[in-house]
């Protein structure tokens, strides 16, 4: 697929492909944002402001007013759009010109019911907040019981309030008439179901177990844990029921279980998330400083380690990392950021797992939660170690950008644009 770059000046019409309701505000505040991220959520609420009075499309507008409205690099829309798009909210079509003039197609958010059963959105959920929010989330949205066993059900059927009268023959066309419309969380999937099919006992009849709805429930089920095609058929073969077909809760529970068996008890998550809003620094100071610290606050730990991989993709064993300081150590993700780039700035570009856990383990005792917190007291750690070093034999010091004094200033000045440009390059 080609890749366009974004750029300020490039076009955008939003049209609704479904009927919005205040009710999807409400599903993608407590359910979506969680899995997505607050520039995501912020994005797809003003690509649906930016519709007409009538909820159908928008005049054109450039990029630029999304730039300057949410606050956000034309890098960190590309992000939040991309995340719309995975996950269904968004899809994106562009035309290439000297300006670029892309559509943007909005989708309903599925249902509470839907999402809360869906075996990657749930868990998911589940891994980034907790299960005492997580608890309190689903009770929210629970059905209360009504005890009616003394009430007799009168309600009438159409035929008895509404009789058949004839009627001139008409033709009306109901293909452009607007309905409620939601995409399917696509997974680009190599999975092997020829192996998977030709691995069952000769008793099954593969062609009437293995239905669509089961293939994708497997390949989600592969994707979140992280499951290859023998496992997976060594536990689908455990979640036959009775009738010969595959019981699908018992799949589901069969393969949370595997996945916390080799993972110590905890289920997967996403390192894709930004510090929360509340424990940002206010908008409004222009200092260099300040516009770092808005960096670490604006990007997920996997993005950062996916800059620091000059774009590649980072390990499986920096993510574990990254993962075990959000959920063993409960630091938040700017703090985590912070405490990454601290590291490999000042251990040789090494993301050494004991040093990191050591230094989680005193800012988890100290309450770290804000960027600013981390970064003070890394730079005052910093001055202790330097001065304990002082009789032994001089090195050079590498340390992170924002240890340097001249991104203290209180303003920018023109002069110095190209010399933050340098400090920030990486993160962009």
């Amino acid at each position: 697929m080609e890749r366009y770059t974004l750029m300020p000046a490039d076009t955008y019409v939003v049209i609704n492909k479904t009927v919005l309701h205040n009710e999807d505000r409400k599903i993608i505040t407590n359910l979506y944002l969680p899995v997505i991220g607050i520039e995501a959520v912020m994005l797809y609420f003003s690509l649906w402001s930016d519709l007409d009075t009538s909820e159908i499309v928008s005049r054109d507008f450039s990029h630029q007013k999304l730039i300057s409205s949410l606050r956000m690099t034309v890098s960190e829309i590309e992000r939040a759009r991309e995340k719309l798009e995975a996950i269904g909210l968004v899809k994106t079509l562009v035309k290439k010109g000297n300006v670029n003039n892309y559509i943007y197609q909005m989708y309903s958010p599925v249902s509470a019911s839907e999402f809360l059963s869906h075996p990657i959105l749930n868990i998911v959920l589940y891994s980034n907040i907790g299960k005492k929010e997580y608890d309190n989330l689903v009770k929210s949205y629970k059905m209360p019981r009504f005890n009616t066993s003394n009430y007799v059900d009168i309600t009438k059927n159409f035929n008895d309030v509404f009789e058949s009268v004839s009627l001139t023959s008409y033709d009306l066309s109901l293909e452009d008439i607007r309905k409620y419309n939601k995409l399917k969380l696509n997974i680009n999937s190599n999975f092997d179901f020829d192996f998977l099919i030709n691995s069952m006992p000769k008793n099954i009849d593969t062609s009437r177990v293995f239905t669509r709805e089961i293939k994708e429930l497997i390949i989600s089920l592969s994707f979140i844990y992280d499951i290859d095609v023998i496992r997976m058929s060594n536990i689908i073969k455990g979640c036959f029921n009775d009738r010969g077909t595959i019981n699908k809760e018992e799949l589901r529970k069969s393969a949370r279980n595997y996945y916390q068996i080799d993972n110590g008890g905890i289920l997967p998550t996403i390192v894709d998330n930004s510090q929360p809003e509340y424990l940002r620094k206010p908008i409004g100071d222009t200092s260099n400083r300040a516009r770092m610290i808005y960096t670490f606050e604006t990007i997920s730990p996997k993005e950062l380690l996916i800059k620091k991989n000059n774009g590649a993709d980072p390990t499986k064993r920096d993510l574990k990392l990254a993962e075990d300081l959000l959920i063993d150590y409960k630091l938040k993700p700017g703090v985590v950021n912070v405490l990454i780039d601290y590291i490999l700035n000042t251990n040789n570009n090494k993301l050494t797992r004991g040093l990191t856990e050591t230094i989680a383990g005193e800012w988890q005792r100290l309450k770290i939660e804000t960027v600013e917190e981390a970064m003070n007291i890394a730079e005052k750690e910093h001055k202790k170690r330097k001065k304990r070093e002082v009789n032994s034999s001089p090195k050079v010091d590498k340390v992170p950008l924002w240890f340097d004094k001249e991104i203290k200033k209180e303003t920018v000045d023109i002069g110095e644009d190209n010399q933050l440009e340098e400090l920030l390059k990486e993160y962009k």
